[in-house]
């Protein structure tokens, strides 16, 4: 009897759970196309807070500071 339970559980779960692997695949791609403003956003601000370091540590980099000294 704990076979045959264990067996129609089985068939349960994968009468449930083959369509949500359908519907993640398909909506996996509208899901990343969805994100993609956001990735850029992320790696413009980024790329902006480095150019913004780049420029503050310009005077410190000419004049010679190095942030790990030689041993």
């Amino acid at each position: 009897m704990k076979g045959f339970t264990g067996f129609l559980l089985w068939l349960l779960l994968f009468i449930l759970c083959w369509p949500l692997a359908l519907l993640a695949l398909i909506a996996w791609p509208l899901v990343w196309l969805l994100l993609l403003p956001f990735k850029l956003l992320g790696i413009t601000v980024s790329a902006a807070f480095d150019f913004l370091h780049a420029i503050l540590t310009l005077p410190a980099r000419l004049l010679g500071y190095r942030r790990n000294p030689p041993s």
